[in-house]
């Protein structure tokens, strides 16, 4: 029994009052004359034996009242908290796409966000956080009200980060008793991440009722031309063999095709289609069936008809550049050292210099304020380059300088496979191919440069220097056919085509929602002015950068929600953008308890919200007994009134 107000029962003290009455009286007995009568005797005996007796119990009544009415005032009460200890929980609702899957209640999130409404507690206070937001410091009603509004979020759910999360949030909680609630499924989660929890933990696992799912994982589009495209989408089906999945195409919500497909038991198919092409292409794949998860069933993409990279090449022998950068991807543009359009320049998004002897003064400065907006440069020296002109030139980019020229021919022999450049170049790593060489070379000293393709002697061949914005290529050595036969090699196309596809990063046909993406478009925009994205339910301004003809957007953890999205400047629309959900939520891969060999004694596994709520709630309840003890008082004041009037002495 513990008391609330302990310093009371110093009243006890008052206990000795009656019974210093009780021992000390000072009633004084009047000596009676009496006929000395032998029967009288035992009858004074009897009566000054009742006369005590009344005497006794009035005492034990009178400290009773007492003793009852100071521990009334004391509030006893029986709990397994003290009532001065303040009792929080910090609650983790994993309201990812996963917990939206149908359990044996219904929603798996919408049923825990309930039976965490219908179970808060008066006496306790709460913090709430799920994927996306914190709620802290909330009282009873406060729980109840924020748990009813949470809504599914397609930003996965990562323990570790929920952990430390709520570490951080429970520390300045002091001279409070702190247990921390974890709902989730679990998914794609190893029980070592709980082993360094310390504070009291209940996990609660949430289960979907169906175990199988067939998800669309992704989509690659080739062959796209005028008239049509092939289009790839990659199924995956985590349960039994599925014969005759109805699978659809959409293009602005009209039906373009369809097909039915058989995908083996816990497989994957490529299924193709061929859809016809249309100017504005807002594309969606659907499958219909009755699975664990229906977030996975479709995924959104667009088609882009119309974005291509400008090219400008500054120099004499162009022409296989021109072989390269076609029209399909490239707008092209040749350009003479006499003949440049100065103007044209802030209109590119890649200048190549094809072997100038000289740079003019004018040249430089416009090259400069190229890279600086983010335009990126290829730099193939002449073998008769004015050293002096080349060396302004660098200093002015701050990229470094020329030393000298070396006439020694070398072979071209190393191909940096890890470089940016080449991702998805090559099947293998080829060791032995039809080396190129060149006759003389140009020594330099760049700064922050890495290397692309090296020499035999490891020196490098091309090296890529990262301005600020733009990127800087330089070859060390001229192309034309007198001094290298590097234009005859099979590098020569990819390193170039893939020079100009990076200079712009074209619109992909779908991005991932709460992943970290880059978009780019080729844009013009006035000073100041912004782009937002928006579609019909929400808006939003991103991260964004404007760089020489384009503009640079990066999204986290906006948009909320997958679809089609429209990025939009001065009213106008300039680009239109799908998100999907993230692949990982479609797992059906589950913690299991049961194969955990060693659970620590301050985590409680458990499966139902509301009994495990109920079970705290009558574990941490107050039952007062200061009524008791008030009527306990009051019946001894009556036992007292009956005694003094009804016992005859």
């Amino acid at each position: 029994m513990q008391f609330k107000n302990p310093e009371i029962l110093y009243f006890l003290l008052l206990l000795i009052i009656p019974i210093l009455v009780h021992l000390f009286q000072l009633r004084k007995f009047k000596k009676v004359p009496f006929t000395n009568v032998a029967f009288l005797q035992k009858l004074v005996i009897e009566n000054r034996k009742s006369s005590q007796l009344k005497k006794w119990l009035i005492l034990a009544t009178r400290m009773l009242l007492i003793a009852a009415t100071v521990i009334a005032f004391a509030q006893p009460y029986f709990s397994n908290a003290t009532i001065d200890s303040k009792q929080h929980f910090t609650i983790y609702l994993d309201n990812s796409l996963s917990n939206t899957a149908k359990g044996e209640k219904g929603n798996l999130l919408q049923i825990a966000a309930q039976e965490i409404a219908e179970n808060a507690s008066e006496k306790n206070s709460y913090h709430l956080i799920t994927n996306d937001e914190v709620y802290k410091n909330l009282s009873n009603t406060d729980l109840k009200n924020t748990a009813l509004k949470i809504k599914s979020s397609a930003k996965p759910s990562k323990i570790k980060d929920i952990l430390l999360q709520i570490e951080t949030i429970n520390t300045p909680l002091k001279n409070t008793s702190v247990e921390n609630i974890i709902i989730s499924d679990f998914q794609n989660t190893q029980f070592d991440v709980f082993s360094k929890l310390t504070s009291k933990t209940t996990l609660i696992q949430l289960l979907p009722e169906l175990k199988n799912n067939i998800s669309i994982d992704s989509l690659f589009i080739t062959d796209k031309n005028a008239n049509n495209f092939n289009l790839t989408v990659r199924i995956t089906n985590n349960s039994d063999t599925q014969k005759d999945l109805p699978t659809a195409i959409y293009n602005n919500k009209k039906l373009v095709t369809k097909k039915t497909v058989n995908i083996d038991k816990k497989s994957t198919n490529n299924i193709s289609f061929t859809v016809e092409n249309t100017p504005e292409f807002l594309g969606e794949i659907s499958t219909s069936v009755n699975d664990t998860y229906s977030f996975d069933n479709n995924l959104y993409f667009t088609v882009q008809n119309n974005e291509t990279i400008n090219v400008m090449a500054i120099g004499n022998n162009n022409s296989f550049l021109s072989k390269i950068y076609t029209n399909n991807e490239f707008k092209f543009l040749n350009s003479t050292v006499e003949k440049i359009n100065y103007n044209a320049i802030d209109e590119q998004q890649l200048i190549i210099l094809n072997e100038l002897e000289s740079i003019s003064e004018s040249l430089q400065k416009a090259i400069n304020q190229f890279v600086n907006k983010g335009g990126n440069v290829v730099i193939i020296p002449n073998n008769s380059l004015n050293l002096s002109s080349y060396n302004s030139f660098f200093n002015k980019l701050s990229i470094g300088k020329i030393d000298k020229i070396r006439n020694d021919s070398l072979k071209i022999t190393q191909i940096v496979y890890d470089h940016p450049l080449f991702k998805n170049v090559f099947d293998k790593r080829v060791k032995n191919f039809q080396y190129p060489t060149t006759k003389n070379q140009i020594i330099t000293a760049l700064n922050n440069a890495s290397k692309v393709i090296k020499f035999e002697d490891n020196s490098a061949f091309i090296q890529q220097i990262n301005n600020k914005n733009g990127k800087i290529y330089w070859f060390a050595s001229a192309l034309n056919k007198n001094n290298s036969n590097f234009t005859n090699s099979p590098l020569v196309v990819p390193v170039f085509y893939n020079i100009g596809l990076q200079s712009l990063q074209f619109t992909k046909s779908y991005y991932t929602l709460h992943q970290e993406n880059t978009i780019e478009i080729s844009t013009q925009l006035q000073k100041e002015e912004i782009v937002a994205i928006e579609n019909e339910k929400s808006s939003f301004i991103p991260l964004q950068q404007s760089l020489q003809n384009k503009i640079k957007i990066t999204t986290t953890d906006q948009p909320a929600t997958n679809g089609f999205y429209k990025i939009v400047a001065r009213d106008n629309i300039i680009s239109q953008v799908a998100f999907n959900n993230p692949i990982s939520e479609s797992s059906l891969n589950f913690l299991d308890f049961s194969k955990i060999s060693e659970i620590p004694q301050n985590i409680n596994i458990k499966n139902n919200v509301a009994e495990t709520l109920q079970e705290i709630n009558k574990k941490n309840e107050v039952q007062w007994l200061w009524k008791w003890f008030l009527i306990l008082a009051i019946v001894s004041l009556l036992l007292e009134i009956l005694i003094l009037k009804y016992f005859k002495v």
